[in-house]
């Protein structure tokens, strides 16, 4: 999937080792930014490529989807996970996470075409809900212009990578 600059693939368990310290780049520069994904401020390297290794590991187990954007250089600039391992009683779901664009390459369509390859693989798998999560405004009016439903807002869910309670946004989508 591409536009323009921008090529989304879906990766291979291989390829998302042999990417992981490209996308452990995205994840620290991403936290350095604000966004709250999990961890803290300073984000060590070792612990951003651990969790990128374990990412790859789950696409090796089935558990999971990772992709990745490049630009026209074909340095990674955005990733998304497509997490498939439910509990059995919701085989018809799948949670996305970790949509990250790194905020030299914002607002160039990575985070769309991310999302749509996300989407187009889920429904593929027979998928046909998605949910996910969010505490950035930005990225909401991203999932709202591609049609996903706010289902509702917990204040104070988690903290900003330096600190500070921020409010978590709940979306879901129907693929159909």
């Amino acid at each position: 999937m591409s536009s323009g600059k921008v090529i989304v693939t879906q990766l291979s368990a291989d390829e998302a080792h042999a990417q992981s310290a490209a996308l452990a780049d995205i994840l620290i520069d991403c936290v350095e930014g604000g966004a709250s994904v999990s961890f803290m401020e300073p984000l060590a390297r070792d612990k951003a490529e651990t969790f990128r290794r374990r990412a790859a590991d789950g696409v090796a187990s089935g558990a999971r989807a990772v992709f990745a954007a490049a630009d026209e250089q074909g340095r990674i600039v955005g990733t998304v996970q497509l997490i498939l391992d439910l509990p059995e009683n919701q085989p018809h779901r799948a949670d996305i996470a970790k949509m990250l664009v790194h905020r030299d390459a914002r607002k160039k369509g990575a985070g769309d075409l991310l999302m749509q390859a996300a989407e187009d693989a889920a429904q593929a798998m027979g998928r046909t809900l998605l949910v996910l999560d969010t505490a950035s405004d930005d990225a909401a009016r991203l999932y709202e212009r591609r049609n996903w439903v706010k289902a509702g807002t917990v204040p104070g869910y988690a903290l900003l990578p330096n600190g500070g309670l921020c409010d978590t946004h709940y979306y879901y989508k129907w693929l159909r």
